[in-house]
């Protein structure tokens, strides 16, 4: 998760992050689009993770600035462990603007 955000943060690495992505729920994706670095992002705050076998999640804060605003990002992601390697399935995403 934590590698996930800061390629965000530091864009341009979208190859890494369509990698790290389970495939089948990655396929209206593009490395161009996961490249961008328009929104910079502040700070990254774990709040519980869990792992179940193959299956795991990480609740998570994670706070941007857009537009002058600054906005809260709430995100609870869910992974999948095949081999070695977590993969990013997707995540019930809510946001606070402040």
């Amino acid at each position: 998760m934590r590698s996930r955000y800061s390629a965000y943060a530091l864009g341009g690495y979208g190859k890494y992050l369509l990698s790290t992505w389970f495939a089948p729920m990655a396929t209206d994706l593009s490395i161009a689009e996961l490249s961008r670095s328009d929104i910079d992002w502040i700070k990254l705050h774990i709040i519980d993770t869990g792992v179940d076998g193959n299956s795991g999640w990480v609740e998570f804060k994670a706070s941007y600035q857009d537009n002058n605003h600054i906005t809260e990002m709430h995100e609870k992601s869910v992974f999948i462990r095949q081999g070695s390697r977590w993969f990013y399935i997707g995540g019930e995403v809510s946001h606070n603007t402040q």
